[in-house]
């Protein structure tokens, strides 16, 4: 039977990086998110309050298109961000910090609720929790230009609403990996445990969680 994943984070938290290594372990068909493609993306980083809704609104007509892709894919698949997040952590986020304004966000959410009633939902999301200290960290590693004055404030920002998010998410089940401690694209160990982990929550198994203990053990 099909099976359909999504990986969820924050900037810099490694979901592409998941995405790629999981597909090519679980011979699903990967489907990443094409932020470089924005051309929004570098004048909402210079000048977040006018920017904001084009930009949001970019995300989601393009997350539009995947999920069409998506749909049509007889294989089993993993998404690099969901549609969710886009509306419910980013876009909000943009809102409670007064960088959208009021007439923008509510026409933003009459779009994306309309949307959701015609679109799949996940099978599982599987979680990357990170701090914002490890954010920062893996950003200048990667080095990409636009993403080069992000502050460690506005990812703060984005954990908290991320962590409001998932903690009310309901649709579908839940895998928290925790982020911070495990280095899945250096240690093959650590991929393997996170592997392990999803597997039982798409089999169905009701809790499944990290503990200190393993975490330590990898």
């Amino acid at each position: 039977m099909k099976k359909f994943i999504t990986i969820a984070g924050n900037i810099g938290v490694g979901k592409s990086s998941l995405v790629r290594l999981l597909s090519q372990r679980l011979e699903w068909d990967p489907f990443f998110e094409p932020v470089a493609n924005n051309p929004y993306l570098a004048d909402f980083y210079a000048d977040m309050k006018t920017w904001s809704f084009h930009s949001q609104t970019y995300f989601l007509s393009n997350r539009l298109k995947v999920y069409g892709d998506l749909l049509e894919c007889p294989n089993s698949v993993i998404l690099d961000r969901s549609l969710y997040e886009d509306a419910e952590v980013f876009a909000r986020n943009l809102y409670l910090q007064g960088l959208m304004s009021q007439r923008d966000y509510e026409t933003y959410e009459t779009i994306y609720r309309t949307l959701l009633r015609f679109l799949p939902t996940p099978d599982l999301v599987v979680y990357l929790r990170a701090s914002s200290s490890t954010l920062i960290e893996r950003i200048h590693k990667r080095g990409r230009d636009y993403e080069k004055n992000i502050g460690e404030e506005y990812l703060q920002q984005l954990n908290d609403t991320y962590e409001t998010w998932i903690c009310n998410f309901t649709l579908c089940p839940v895998l928290t990996v925790p982020s911070d401690n495990l280095d899945f694209v250096n240690h093959s160990n650590h991929m393997d445990l996170i592997q392990e982990k999803i597997q039982e929550k798409i089999s169905g198994k009701e809790e499944v969680i990290f503990s200190p203990e393993e975490c330590s053990q990898v």
